[in-house]
């Protein structure tokens, strides 16, 4: 299920300046062809695919960022704006070597050394960020922020080199063609030129200098080229078809898609059809899709959220539930299953479905409230306010987190380990 989610991390507005208030992508598809198209790059760096999560931010600028060894973030502008598999690749070859190469832990330290206010700077942005005033965000940060942000990049050239030859050597390792690294640079040639607010947060955050193209040009040239593998660009196509479906004017969508009877131009019809929203003509593409793909759970997974969107939460519990069949562990369409069955009223399966969610995925704030509310539809109003308070202090608010933290103590059994789980996030609200 597509979902905007509010962001509230302190790590991207280090990485982005500038940042206004944010929101994740969250789209099991999405996220399923992202980790494809990673795969290879992330073992040729000797990473494990299975530990990384790659996020999509949805922001129209161009950037792409790590903010520890387990987290990659993609912009939506970017992955809209590359036009190949192997440019995207070569992103994420990038992104993966500042993992293999213990960057972020040495930006940590940077970021640690910093002067207290520095430090207090960049809390009062990411409170900013949090309260919903993005615009109040860049100021705050740009002003007593500005020396951590110094520290931050002190040594950012010299990794960039430095990720960019281990990128290269990734991609090699991994069949992928490294001239699709020099034209993802040369997407922001002449960026450094502009100022600082007309350029694109990727140059800010990744300086680009002609050194630098001119030696990345060299790598790709001194090594063999790979010709374009026809399962990267499917997967490709498929994470930007269903990203700009979902983000651009359904028209828009329809006039460019009208033609393409594939598997993605259908799907991308369908959302546009959902999105007008013209229901008929929703429900009749999304058929024509699971007729093209009836073992493709994200395509039952779409025709479960049109279904539910438009207010069918029973004929939702059947298409979520062909869905969870297919991708049993997938935590995005069991949350999505989850959420089916509260709208059809049975809050006792939804509360199965939602709890298998979260043991795979215990950060999606969406999980955490739909999985309170089936608590609270069930009658067990300790756990519902154990789980709100852990969605608040997921997103920061942590005034509100010890208020249910301190009701779900009341309420559930002494001693158990729900109990204290509410023990535990007392603790970390104080």
């Amino acid at each position: 299920m597509f979902r905007l989610i509010a962001l509230a991390f302190a790590a991207l507005l280090l990485a982005a300046p500038h940042a206004r208030a944010q929101s994740l992508i969250r789209d099991a598809e999405i996220e399923y062809a992202l980790k494809e198209l990673a795969k290879p790059v992330l073992s040729a760096a000797g990473l494990s695919a299975s530990q990384i999560r790659i996020l999509v931010i949805g922001d129209s600028s161009l950037n792409a960022f790590v903010t520890d060894s387990q987290t990659m973030f993609l912009h939506s502008g970017l992955i809209l704006k590359l036009e190949s598999a192997a440019q995207l690749q070569a992103v994420m070859a990038h992104e993966a070597a500042h993992i293999a190469n213990g960057h972020m832990a040495r930006r940590t330290q940077n970021v640690r050394a910093a002067s207290r206010a520095a430090r207090l700077g960049i809390l009062l942005a990411a409170a900013a960020a949090v309260s919903g005033n993005g615009e109040a965000a860049g100021p705050l940060a740009a002003g007593t922020a500005e020396a951590a942000r110094r520290s931050f990049f002190a040594h950012t050239r010299a990794e960039e080199s430095s990720a960019d030859q281990a990128g290269v050597r990734y991609m090699v390792r991994a069949g992928i063609d490294p001239q699709a690294a020099v034209e993802v640079l040369d997407i922001f040639r002449g960026q450094e030129a502009l100022s600082v607010s007309r350029q694109d947060a990727y140059t800010r955050t990744h300086p680009l200098t002609r050194d630098r193209h001119r030696a990345m040009a060299g790598f790709a040239a001194s090594v063999p080229r790979s010709a374009p593998d026809p399962t990267a660009q499917y997967w490709f196509a498929r994470a930007q078809g269903k990203l700009s479906a979902f983000t651009r004017n359904s028209s828009w969508t329809l006039r460019r898609a009208r033609n393409d009877n594939s598997q993605i131009g259908v799907m991308r019809r369908a959302v546009a059809q959902h999105l007008k929203p013209d229901p008929r003509r929703a429900f009749a593409l999304a058929d024509q899709l699971i007729a093209m793909a009836p073992t493709d759970p994200f395509a039952h997974e779409l025709r479960g959220q049109i279904f539910l969107e438009s207010r069918q939460p029973a004929a939702a519990v059947s298409a979520y539930g062909q869905a969870v069949r297919l991708a049993p562990n997938n935590a995005l369409i069991l949350g999505g299953y989850g959420r089916a069955l509260l709208a059809a009223g049975q809050p006792g399966q939804a509360l199965d479905a939602l709890e298998r969610a979260r043991a795979r995925d215990g950060e999606d704030p969406r999980i955490l409230r739909d999985l309170g509310q089936a608590y609270a539809k069930a009658g067990n109003n300790g756990m519902a306010s154990l789980v709100t308070a852990e969605r608040y202090a997921l997103s920061g608010r942590l005034q509100d987190a010890a208020l249910h933290a301190e009701r779900a103590s009341g309420l559930l059994p002494r001693g158990s380990a729900s109990w204290q789980r509410a023990q535990d996030m007392l603790r970390a609200a104080k």
